[in-house]
């Protein structure tokens, strides 16, 4: 598989993820943007070393890079970066983030906001300003990196749960959207050592965890030969899948529906036994159009 010619932006690509996606477009032919604004663990702080550090490894082989510091919440900056370098840009993967853990009785309103306007508004930023240029050369490719706190929840993590869900959100938009002008919009939720698990797994947790086991799914993802888009990935130690909707036959209730209806037939709305899996609104709607019928001919 190969990316010449094309250009990638990856923000939070000085470490960990981000990095590791970064030297794999490289390695592929791809001139790489790296972003990273240089902030801690917790989003404190700024350093350009980290971005300059991997462009220097990406020369160093041979590869074509430059760096960019700014906040992914200056997404403008970021696109600007890769078309006064480059001229173009074809892919961008939104990886950039930090964790501000704490229960949520704890939770101050920045430990809330700022992960939302990095983790979520930063990705909305990057992508609006990519896509009319995408959308004008009919070709384009983003990775939007949740997590499995977003798809499961985690203790202490109400903030980067809800970011990390609402990005597969943007993604299934966009996804719809960019159908007919060869955009295609997935979701990553990754299991992969760095600087943000180097308290909670082990060292022997932490070599099965590398991220380069993650950047080939982001690479297939955004290559020409892919023809996914809205999907939501989990990928973590060389183990790779597809995660989708399910949800129960349900019930249909008829006539004045009162509380104790729901309670009586709770466990059939709950009952996963014969589940269906809708792809799309239309398919989700479709059970909703059904009962409105009934409704009607009952009249």
């Amino acid at each position: 598989m190969s990316f010449e010619g094309k250009v990638v932006l990856i923000t939070g690509a000085g470490n960990g993820l981000g990095k590791s996606h970064a030297l794999m477009f490289a390695r592929l032919g791809a001139r790489v943007v790296v972003n990273d604004y240089g902030t801690t663990a917790k989003g404190e702080g700024a350093d350009k070393s980290p971005a300059d550090a991997v462009v220097d490894e990406i020369k160093s082989l041979g590869g074509e890079a430059v760096a960019n510091a700014d906040s992914v919440e200056d997404g403008a900056r970021l696109v600007e970066t890769a078309m006064d370098a480059f001229g173009r840009i074809d892919i961008v993967v939104n990886n950039a983030g930090f964790l501000r853990d704490t229960s949520f009785h704890k939770m101050s309103e920045s430990d809330w906001f700022d992960i939302i306007n990095v983790h979520l508004n930063g990705a909305f930023m990057v992508n609006r300003a990519a896509w009319p240029l995408l959308r004008e050369q009919n070709f384009g490719r983003i990775v939007n990196t949740a997590s499995a706190a977003g798809i499961y929840g985690n203790f202490g993590q109400v903030n980067y749960s809800s970011a990390k869900l609402a990005l597969h959100g943007m993604t299934q938009a966009l996804a719809i959207e960019g159908q007919k002008r060869n955009i295609l919009v997935n979701t990553v939720a990754p299991a992969a050592a760095s600087r943000l698990t180097d308290t909670v797994i082990s060292r022997e947790q932490t070599a099965a965890l590398r991220p380069e086991y993650v950047s080939p799914l982001v690479g297939y993802l955004c290559s020409e030969e892919s023809s996914q888009s809205g999907g939501l990935f989990e990928a973590g130690a060389g183990w790779f899948g597809k995660l989708r909707w399910e949800r129960s036959r349900g019930a249909a209730l008829k006539g004045e529906i009162t509380p104790d209806d729901i309670a009586k037939n709770i466990d059939a709305i709950s009952d996963f036994s014969d589940a269906t899996h809708p792809r799309n609104i239309a398919e989700a709607f479709a059970p909703f159009g059904e009962a409105m019928g009934a409704a009607v001919a009952a009249r």
